[in-house]
């Protein structure tokens, strides 16, 4: 299936609310342009998504990228469904199906209850209910399993709302995001200024 974009970008708006760097796509101008807590925001990132945890770090991106789609943060969700196919390998067409219906895609029911859980955070965390809680335990979900999801799920709430709430730019071709998500997969680091695509 490959790289598939789940949004129509509008194009009109290319010009961040702020002045940052540009051309520097998402997150990175953001991080240039207040690297002191770009450093912080790096760091959060690299120990939820790649530090130790019994979810894999395919399945945490996919959080992210399934949290980002939600909120329509097509520059984070592009970027993280990137990186999460690159770590699903030859099963990365799980991705797109992921996130073109969720509750009809192939992951196993352990993996759709916390992205339930994930999706209730994106909405409001009090939406989480015991029930649901009961429900991914009930499929094998440990309570770490359940820690990590929302703690990504809520994360990304803010990445989202912090590069679209400063209008930051969102490229369109499906290749900047491909290249993006093999970068992704080795880690998060404070990018460098000739560094920045």
């Amino acid at each position: 299936m490959g790289t598939k974009n789940f949004y129509k970008t509008d194009k009109s708006n290319s010009m961040a609310h702020i002045k940052v760097e540009e051309g520097v796509p998402g997150i990175r101008s953001l991080f240039f342009f207040r690297p002191e807590t770009g450093q912080h925001l790096c760091d959060l990132a690299q120990v939820l998504l790649r530090g130790e945890s019994p979810l894999s770090e395919a399945e945490r991106e996919l959080i992210a990228a399934y949290v980002s789609h939600l909120n329509n943060c097509v520059f984070c969700c592009m970027s993280h469904a990137a990186a999460a196919r690159c770590l699903y390998g030859e099963s990365k067409d799980i991705v797109d199906d992921v996130l073109a219906d969720m509750h009809v895609s192939g992951i196993p029911d352990k993996q759709k209850a916390l992205l339930s859980i994930a999706g209730k955070v994106q909405v409001l965390g009090k939406k989480v209910t015991p029930g649901d809680i009961g429900l991914a335990k009930t499929f094998g979900a440990s309570d770490r399993e359940i820690h990590d999801t929302v703690l990504i799920a809520a994360a990304f709430c803010m990445f989202n709302r912090y590069v679209d709430g400063l209008a930051s730019h969102t490229p369109t071709e499906p290749a900047i995001y491909e290249e993006m998500g093999k970068r992704m997969v080795t880690g998060y680091v404070l990018p460098q200024k000739q560094n920045i695509s």
